[in-house]
């Protein structure tokens, strides 16, 4: 397989898979607001896709839909003045009546539709002269703020015709990556960086598929360069985008992997590589499927018991979630693993360990998942690779020991609504065994 044809597949496999769906969804919405404002049942006037779905820019597995619901003109007086949660509210009355199966929620900013596997974020707003909105905030006691979507659905239009399309997918590559390696990072920040990457380069103008390498190692080494700020101006409405984690670190990680899949072009193991960038989505290398089964080293065979979040759950990664572990021994103060491993000391077997979330912003509740993944040759001689995802008992903690030298991997996820929306990994390299 060509890397063109690899990157093309990669597309091809995170593209929306239900966006049937997603348009009933809408529409049922558009058609309840409408007979309710408009006494009309209209599934498609009067409302605005908007968000990374309404851009093109969304992946497969996403969860977090927007659309705003543009109100009648003549109701501006009636909601003008300190309205705003009533606005709010008559539009999560609206949509209940019609499909009162559904569960609909008032938040600060918008009503929440919740479906199975995503959710709707509808935002009732008037349309001003310019073609912007107004948009009610309902916290202390009310007020209006304006929104510019049209703007920036259009720029993404227009540049992404002037970039050979290249422009929408990248985003798609670049929320592929985000998801893979945990990364809270916004759809329009992704958006706004990806476009502000093509307006610094003419590099990939032209360019298309075969070339998608090197425009990933040029994306992730811009984005790794970028000088640390909390906001950026958002493509076409130049509104500001709040960057809620600081993405360097990850994205430098991006480049050196990037650097790494290019060199090994005609090695056999390339697309691993590059999977190790942006997940399991990216096609594996072509014999990889006749044994990812069985896992072989110096001379020994396990079974392949490991398993993958993505085969469980939709994966949109829109929080933050931080482990930690605590290394324990008898005799011994407890020490915690980053310090350890941070001051390079060696991790050493007969330890007992206890992971723990340190810090989240996952709204609760949720529910918590774990995976413990051995690596190295003592796990396959021993024929312990494990690697199943297994449910959290409530107290979001996971109690290990270093019984043998190698590489360990734990891995935690968080699981709102069905979907994975924040995870984060700990590794653990073993140094010595009791062998």
């Amino acid at each position: 397989m060509s890397i063109a044809d690899a990157f093309k597949t990669f597309l091809g496999n995170i593209k929306v898979n239900n966006a049937e769906t997603i348009s009933l969804r809408y529409g049922e919405i558009t058609a309840a607001l409408n007979k309710r404002y408009r006494d009309t049942e209209s599934k498609f006037a009067n409302s605005l896709q908007v968000g990374s779905y309404g851009r093109w820019t969304a992946i497969k597995g996403i969860s977090d839909l927007d659309m705003i619901y543009i109100m009648p003109a003549r109701l501006w007086e009636d909601y003008k003045t300190s309205g705003q949660y009533t606005l709010l509210k008559h539009t999560a009355d609206a949509i209940s009546a019609r499909y009162p199966a559904t569960t609909v929620k008032v938040d600060r900013l918008v009503v929440r539709v919740l479906y199975k596997d995503f959710h709707i974020e509808v935002q009732p707003a008037f349309e001003r002269d310019d073609g912007s909105f107004y948009y009610p905030d309902s916290y202390a006691g009310g007020s209006w703020k304006v929104t510019k979507p049209r703007e920036e659905i259009e720029a993404m239009a227009e540049f992404d015709t002037q970039k050979n399309k290249n422009l929408r997918r990248l985003c798609r590559m670049a929320r592929a990556w985000k998801n893979k390696h945990g990364l809270a990072m916004g759809g329009l920040l992704i958006d706004t960086l990806a476009y502000n990457f093509f307006k610094q380069t003419e590099s990939y103008d032209s360019k298309s598929y075969l070339f998608y390498d090197w425009m990933s190692r040029d994306f992730f080494k811009f984005l790794a360069d970028q000088p640390k700020q909390e906001f950026y101006a958002a493509l076409g409405s130049g509104q500001r985008v709040r960057v809620k984690k600081d993405f360097r670190k990850k994205a430098q990680r991006a480049y050196e992997l990037c650097v790494s899949a290019i060199e090994a072009e005609k090695e056999e193991y390339r697309n691993d590589r590059w999977r190790r960038v942006y997940g399991r989505n990216f096609p594996p290398r072509p014999a990889a499927q006749l044994v990812e089964a069985m896992v072989k080293t110096d001379g020994y065979a396990a079974r392949n018991t490991e398993q993958f979040v993505e085969d469980r759950f939709p994966v949109d990664i829109r929080y933050d979630i931080e482990l930690d572990c605590e290394v324990t021994q008898n005799g011994f103060r407890p020490s915690f693993l980053r310090s350890l491993l941070a001051s390079r000391s060696p991790l050493l077997a007969s330890k007992n360990l206890k992971f723990f979330v340190k810090s989240t912003d996952v709204p609760a509740p949720f529910d918590l998942y774990w995976k413990v993944l051995n690596r190295g040759p003592i796990a396959v001689k021993r024929n312990i690779i494990r690697g199943q995802i297994v449910e959290d008992d409530g107290h979001l903690e996971r109690k290990e020991t270093t019984d043998f030298k190698g590489d360990h991997i734990v891995e935690c996820y968080a699981v709102k609504d069905g979907v994975v929306v924040a995870t984060d990994r700990v590794r653990v390299p073993i140094s010595t065994t009791r062998e």
